[in-house]
């Protein structure tokens, strides 16, 4: 009855659906291809091969497709006959797989969760299994797999308390989703209780498979050269910044600056010149708009997608470009990571930990709560209060070479420390021959 439910409402919510993607259209036009495979039509193409099995993994967006990185690879080395199958949700998701993946895997996007869709999908497609990276749980999605005799795993799964309080409100309908996996492989011990007390069977701890991504040659080298064209300067970054966060360190680094001019001191950090802010919103629809807030605020700007050296003058450089954030971490003497500055739950720090940049993160951390927590424990980030903390903080850490040489160190040993949540993974899938 209560899958029922859900699907009636699911139904009655498909004219709005497309209403949304209208209206996301109008930012972003990406949302506009590839309409029906968002209702369940993919046409003649792909389909079921039957000279090369699918294997199926779902990540909805930028952050779960990058990590499934070091979890296809394991893929692809067990299973080297298989064709791969990418689901995604959103169109920077997509993008993503194609930036990372190209031609090596197929993708479309998941269809709405209605039975007939997902039906459909599995008809057309006939994976062998799936895998659904963090936490996406779709009712009619998983019982049609159980009906069509497709395992399906919970991999990488994490689940904050907000997510588990809102789950816990449709407690029977959540309970027939979890148990209706063949397993779930837990990020944490306080994600796999969280999961456990909703309803969830067979939960393994089994770590966090970002950890295992390494920076490619490439973007280390690219890293190298953005930080060339940057002079003797000092460079800290502001890493995936979400809405309204943008405004508050610009405002913050502006008063910091007027401050210094008022003093009659040159603002100088570290043993460069003045220090370049680097701003690379988590969002590239939302590019325009974060180079309008810049221009606002009296600075001048550059903008990554210029490709060509740091001028002098250049207060901000817009890092405008997809599939590059390794770079820019390689290229920053600190980074702060967005969404933790406003209540966000924050974006992925491991990276920059891997790199060896030491990190600046805000109070909203829920997404990464353990990854944050230790990360500060062990001295490869710092917490910050606000935007004017943030700002302090920075200037003090681009004085202290020192200070930076020892996070720097500490943040990759913790991102190695933390390696193996792919290999524990595949170990989840063995018993049943995956």
């Amino acid at each position: 009855m209560a899958r029922l439910l859900y699907t009636l409402a699911a139904v009655a919510l498909l004219p709005w659906a497309a209403l949304h993607l209208l209206w996301r259209a109008r930012r972003q036009p990406e949302y506009l291809r590839h309409w029906a495979e968002r209702f369940g039509f993919f046409g003649a193409a792909g389909g079921r091969d039957p000279a090369r099995p699918t294997i199926w993994l779902h990540a909805v967006s930028v952050g779960e497709t990058r990590a499934a990185q070091p979890l296809l690879a394991a893929l692809r080395e067990r299973h080297p006959a298989h064709r791969i199958l990418f689901t995604h949700m959103t169109p920077t998701g997509r993008a993503t797989s194609e930036a990372l993946f190209g031609d090596s895997v197929e993708r479309i996007y998941l269809p709405y969760d209605t039975p007939w869709a997902m039906r459909g999908f599995l008809h057309h497609y006939r994976p062998e299994f799936g895998l659904i990276m963090e936490t996406e749980l779709w009712p009619n999605l998983i019982a049609a797999c159980r009906r069509a005799g497709v395992p399906l795993w919970l991999v990488n799964a994490r689940l904050s308390a907000r997510s588990a309080r809102r789950y816990a409100k449709f407690p029977a309908l959540t309970r027939e989703a979890l148990q209706g996996l063949a397993a779930i492989g837990a990020q944490t011990a306080d994600d796999a209780t969280r999961l456990e007390a909703l309803g969830a069977r067979r939960v393994t701890v089994t770590g966090n498979v970002k950890f295992d991504i390494e920076a490619p040659a490439a973007q280390l080298e690219l890293g190298r050269e953005l930080r060339a064209r940057c002079g003797n300067r000092p460079v800290w970054l502001a890493a995936s910044t979400r809405e309204g966060e943008e405004a508050l360190i610009l405002a913050a680094w502006k008063k910091a600056r007027q401050k210094v001019m008022q003093s009659g001191i040159p603002l100088r950090d570290g043993a460069g010149g003045t220090a370049l802010l680097v701003i690379v919103p988590r969002h590239p629809q939302r590019f325009e708009e974060v180079a309008r807030l810049v221009t606002g605020h009296g600075f001048a700007l550059q903008r990554r997608s210029e490709n060509a050296a740091i001028e002098a003058t250049t207060d901000v450089l817009l890092g405008d470009s997809m599939g590059e954030m390794f770079a820019f971490y390689a290229a920053a003497d600190v980074a702060f990571i967005g969404g933790s500055l406003l209540d966000f739950g924050s974006q992925n720090l491991i990276e920059a930990a891997a790199c060896g940049t030491p990190i600046l993160i805000g109070p909203s951390t829920r997404n990464f709560a353990e990854a944050a927590r230790e990360s500060v424990a062990c001295g490869a980030a710092l917490s910050i209060r606000d935007a004017d903390d943030l700002v302090a903080q920075v200037r003090a850490l681009l004085a202290d070479d020192q200070g930076r040489r020892r996070m720097a160190g500490a943040g990759r040993a913790f991102a190695a420390r933390h390696r193996g949540a792919a290999a524990r993974t595949l170990e989840l899938l063995s018993p049943a021959g995956c």
